[in-house]
């Protein structure tokens, strides 16, 4: 398939997903071309390519969703990509008090390519699935400490999302002895022809080994046999070369613009 295509089913599909099939607890709030995600770790702004808006309506827009979050006193997240519009989106959100995060690239694959790629072996490591709470407990613990802040709020959606099921997220992590020393999630995602390989974090002494290759390929070939045609990640400065090299496209950029309520 053609990049453009290709970016043409994310913006249908995944980001079409982002309003549908949500957890217990959580629910969506339509405010004309977004949606509000309510009801996770902190609120979700999902929109269209195209919100259709411009000048002091966008401000306006982008005003209820901050003053709506803020009332709730949580942060909220407004996902955006490097090819949305209007062009001045993040300058706009910025203006209205959005930091951005770091900025990310949208990477696709094939899976049934992917799987057919040979296996790394890292030396000194045992890959493992895992489903049960203590396990992934381990793998918030462990996010934990790589990112340095609290991922607490991590386990209790993998936990909702019931691993180990048939439908539910295929959960890896890498012991050395009994250490995890790196965790990684595949989740398919209903209705559409994706799979989004999420995690992939590795302690910095086990980076460099072949753990995140490793770990990528294994979610690959667990998805090309669910019958996933796509597989696509948000991809970090320091993942991205290596996934492209595995065969990864790359899409557009993705940069999420956070606003959290004043201490």
């Amino acid at each position: 398939m053609l990049t453009t295509d290709l970016l043409a089913a994310y913006d249908d599909q995944l980001r079409g997903a982002e309003r549908s099939g949500l957890p217990a607890g959580v629910h969506l709030e339509r405010d004309g071309p977004v949606a509000r995600v309510v009801g996770h770790h902190r609120g979700f702004v999902s929109s269209p390519p195209d919100l259709g808006l411009d000048g002091p309506a966008v401000d306006a827009l982008i005003a209820r969703q901050r003053d709506f979050f803020a009332a709730r006193g949580e942060a909220v997240e407004w996902k955006t990509r490097g090819h949305d519009r209007p062009v001045d989106l993040p300058d706009r959100l910025a203006a209205a008090g959005f930091v951005p995060e770091p900025p990310e690239t949208v990477v696709v694959a094939s899976a049934r390519e992917l799987a057919g790629t040979d296996l790394p072996q890292p030396a000194g490591v045992a890959i493992r699935s895992v489903s049960d709470e203590a396990d992934l407990r381990r793998v918030g613990a462990l996010e934990s400490e790589i990112w340095g802040d609290d991922r607490g709020w991590l386990v209790d959606e993998l936990i909702a999302l019931r691993p180990g099921t048939t439908d539910g997220p295929l959960v890896l992590v890498a012991e050395a002895g009994d250490r995890f020393v790196a965790a990684a999630w595949l989740i398919v995602v209903a209705g559409t022809d994706f799979a989004g390989l999420w995690g992939g974090s590795t302690l910095p002494d086990w980076r460099g080994r072949g753990v995140y290759r490793a770990l990528v390929i294994r979610r690959a070939r667990s998805a090309a046999a669910r019958g996933v045609r796509y597989l696509q990640v948000d991809a970090s400065a320091e993942s991205r070369p290596i996934l492209q090299r595995l065969g990864f496209r790359a899409l557009t950029t993705t940069t999420p613009y956070v606003w959290t309520p004043p201490v």
